[in-house]
């Protein structure tokens, strides 16, 4: 009869295993909350912790005021969909401690969306592409000839100089002047 026993034994012993386990492992908070959320990731321990965090990107719309001529021609072009901050860096303390962001020229950036990918039943495959081993000079950027905040093939740069898209607008030239 002891080998019925002995393995409701062990289970039981497994499950208190468990529950005392999950009395030190699991915070006293989790499972509060209301319906719905009650065993949700949410834990209002750590709640001070998330609002101590600083917000690295601040988002397109906060490019708006200061940057507005670069901002409005964005929108029409294929790049609308585009974060200012992807190429621009993220704007954390941005104009107040770091006067000019670190804008990334490097090819390798537009080459994310713009290397050609045969993908046919995909829009990624509808992306104008280029393949960078042939396209001009591998060692030239490529806002040496294309400005990405108006990149279309009839906006290319007219010459090797390079166009002043990446500069700020003075202050008011949008009406506002918040120099955020």
């Amino acid at each position: 009869m002891s080998h019925v026993w002995r393995p409701l034994f062990v289970a039981l012993a497994l499950v208190a295993g468990i529950l005392i386990f999950r009395s030190f492992y699991v915070p006293k908070d989790f499972g509060i909350g209301e319906a719905g959320y009650m065993y949700g990731w949410h834990n209002p321990n750590n709640e001070k912790f998330w609002k101590d965090i600083k917000v690295k990107y601040k988002g397109s719309t906060y490019c708006k005021d200061c940057h507005g001529k670069n901002f409005t021609s964005i929108r029409n072009t294929p790049h609308a969909i585009i974060p200012c901050e992807n190429c621009h860096g993220p704007g954390t303390d941005h104009p107040e401690k770091i006067a000019k962001l670190t804008i990334d020229i490097n090819r390798l950036l537009c080459l994310r969306c713009h290397a050609v990918l045969k993908y046919p039943n995909s829009d990624r495959g509808k992306i104008r592409g280029i393949d960078p081993a042939t396209h001009q000079d591998p060692n030239v950027e490529c806002v040496t000839c294309h400005d990405p905040h108006n990149p279309n093939l009839g906006a290319l740069k007219k010459s090797q100089q390079r166009f002043p898209v990446y500069e700020r607008e003075p202050m008011g030239a949008q009406g506002k002047g918040s120099g955020r």
